[in-house]
């Protein structure tokens, strides 16, 4: 009998410990406290949705033929087997914690030869982003059936809404985003060079404009994938007013 390929590794346990606790802080009747409690929760919320979001698209990859994810540890859901621990974890929550626009994590690195086929390939990217809206269901689920004290339930519609935005952003076909690399086994040699070429500055050039537009007068951009967003969030039941007061408490310094 074979043991399963999945291992949690402690960090990743001591970061979700850590959200739990925040969870904790909203309770205590104190505000300063509370507001720690919701800054925990989406911080941490936030770092354990990427390992899940990386995790995602390693499972189905060795589902799929590549076996090397498990020797990778890509499987133990430790944000540091991930590309690099400054981009894939530490530059997201900043720029969470800046813009709100939350940046896709660091990529695990496929053996896309090892493949059965370009629908897995396809698969493969399309986890990571599916495994956000999942879990942005499960949390505005969570939400709706327990109705936990308000600024716990603020705390955990904003953390849903995040995993919304970043299921809109990495489904965008922009090289280096999963939409990308969904439809990337589909295309032609000639347009998968000219995403091999993009692929490295793209995405930070696209939330450079994400967050730039505004400031300069051109918030269309932004405000539609706000709109997008805040769409998506509704129909899966969301709570638009809990999630803009727990946005405001998690970025309690504007």
């Amino acid at each position: 009998m074979t043991s399963s390929p999945v291992r949690l590794s402690p960090l990743f346990l001591a970061i979700l410990a850590a959200t739990v606790a925040g969870g904790a802080l909203t309770l205590v009747d104190a505000s300063a406290a509370a507001t720690a409690g919701v800054v925990l929760v989406v911080l941490g919320g936030w770092a354990v949705s990427l390992c899940l979001h990386e995790f995602g698209h390693a499972a189905v990859a060795y589902r799929g033929g590549d076996l090397s994810v498990r020797d990778k540890g890509y499987l133990t859901l430790d944000p540091r087997r991930y590309t690099d621990p400054v981009l894939s974890l530490l530059l997201p929550i900043l720029l969470l914690m800046a813009g709100g626009i939350p940046l896709p994590g660091g990529a695990v690195w496929i053996n896309r030869h090892a493949l059965r086929s370009r629908a897995v390939e396809s698969g493969v990217s399309l986890a990571g982003p599916l495994t956000n809206l999942a879990l942005g269901g499960l949390l505005v689920a969570a939400v709706s059936l327990t109705q936990p004290p308000l600024t716990l339930a603020a705390a955990l519609s904003y953390l849903a809404y995040v995993q919304i935005i970043a299921f809109v952003l990495n489904m965008l076909p922009v090289p280096g985003l999963d939409g990308y690399g969904a439809l990337e086994p589909h295309l032609s040699a000639k347009w998968r060079h000219y995403g091999s070429v993009a692929r490295p500055w793209a995405p930070l050039a696209l939330f450079a404009v994400l967050l730039g537009l505004p400031q300069i007068g051109f918030p269309y951009l932004t405000d539609g994938l706000f709109t997008l967003t805040s769409e998506l969030f509704r129909l899966i039941g969301g709570d638009a007013m809990l999630a803009a007061w727990g946005g405001s408490e998690f970025r309690f310094w504007r």
